[in-house]
């Protein structure tokens, strides 16, 4: 059997977890949360990083630290996980869909200015399979418009933009906050697990006290304030220690995960670039400005019915895919709430779109019965 995804422990996962209980600390921010916090700002260049139990808790903090309203509006892509509107439709927003772009299920940037109106508060663009959106073209609109951007960076570990100045950043750092998943599905992962990236300043000292409860805990074990106490809305959104120990592992074998994913997925498009050019399906596009990161490869196939006829051989032979998002416009929740336009893009790749296994163990044979099987 070929699983979709099979979750790769390094080796050092339990160790440093075992570190963890031994040293008498497992709740939040403890000697792994730092750690990790501090490889992802050295790394990255991030300003601000906060461990969160979940990239859907990031969002949820983002809405709240860019004080969603009921009646604000918020763009996004219909083609997402529903934690990227649930976090702002929680706070009162009404989600405004934008479509995809036509060569890659990312937000359509240039479709976006239309959707702007005076209740709009923010863009949410969504970097699907770790592929930048086009982010000079957003945040010219959120400057222009006085915008807020979170970038949702859940798949985007280790991938990068190139703007038009030729300075090449990591996704992430470019909104004015962004989110990460570390779900086990992720290239870097802790089961569940994720973290909110504040570069905006602004946002630094109450993002610790709504991560905290809504408290200034954290600036109190600083010792800022002599006691703390409750001086915001907030919630539980840090993460126990041994979440963070098992990330830190993961984070220290960074280089040596993607170089494999990266392997497996130019193994893939090789392989299957002969199908693509009689037409059969369409491969992953990279735009120029982009960099990949290897966390899915997908198909982009002709119909539905192509789509299925996949799926089902592939089980067939025990190699198991998947399709993906399901359009949020057209979901049981929100179909009454939108306003009624069609977003082509989002439905084509809702009915076309697969996914094949990826994963760091995924060895040559397994990936070259993916590819004779297609």
């Amino acid at each position: 059997m070929i699983p979709f995804n099979k979750p790769y422990l390094t080796g050092k996962e339990t160790d440093y977890i075992k570190e963890a209980v031994s040293g008498g600390k497992i709740s939040g921010d403890g000697v792994f949360t730092k750690r990790s916090h501090s490889f992802f700002e050295n790394r990255f260049g991030f300003k601000k990083c906060l461990l969160t139990t979940s990239c859907t808790d990031a969002l949820e903090m983002a809405a709240i630290l860019i004080n969603i309203q009921p009646g604000d509006e918020v763009i996004m892509p219909s083609y997402t996980f529903v934690s990227t509107s649930n976090a702002f439709v929680l706070r009162g927003a009404k989600i405004v869909f934008c479509d995809s772009r036509t060569d890659h299920p990312g937000i359509d940037e240039d479709k976006i200015e239309a959707l702007i109106t005076d209740r709009t508060k923010a863009i949410v663009p969504v970097h699907y399979a770790g592929i930048a959106c086009d982010m000079d073209k957003i945040m010219d609109l959120a400057d222009k418009y006085n915008l807020f951007v979170i970038e949702d960076a859940a798949q985007a570990i280790d991938s990068y933009y190139t703007g038009r100045d030729g300075v090449r950043r990591p996704l992430g750092s470019i909104g004015h906050m962004a989110a990460f998943s570390f779900h086990e599905t992720k290239n870097i992962m802790s089961g569940e697990g994720g973290m909110l990236v504040i570069n905006d300043e602004r946002f630094f000292e109450r993002a610790e006290i709504i991560r905290e409860k809504g408290t200034n805990r954290s600036k109190f074990f600083r010792g800022e304030v002599d006691k703390y106490g409750w001086v915001d809305i907030g919630s539980s959104f840090l993460p126990s220690d041994m979440i963070a120990a098992f990330l830190y592992a993961q984070l220290e074998n960074l280089e040596d995960i993607q170089a494999r994913r990266k392997e497996i997925w130019d193994a893939y498009y090789e392989g299957l670039k002969p199908l693509a050019d009689r037409g059969l399906f369409k491969l992953p596009v990279i735009p120029d400005f982009a960099t990949n990161n290897a966390h899915m490869f997908y198909l982009t196939c002709n119909s539905l019915e192509d789509r299925n006829k996949i799926i089902a051989l592939l089980k067939s032979h025990q190699i198991y895919a998947v399709f993906h998002y399901l359009s949020l416009h057209k979901s049981p929740f929100y179909a009454d709430k939108h306003d009624g336009r069609d977003l082509p893009e989002t439905d084509r790749y809702t009915d076309c779109l697969v996914r094949l296994p990826m994963y760091y163990e995924l060895n040559p044979q397994m990936v070259l019965d993916v590819l004779k099987t297609l």
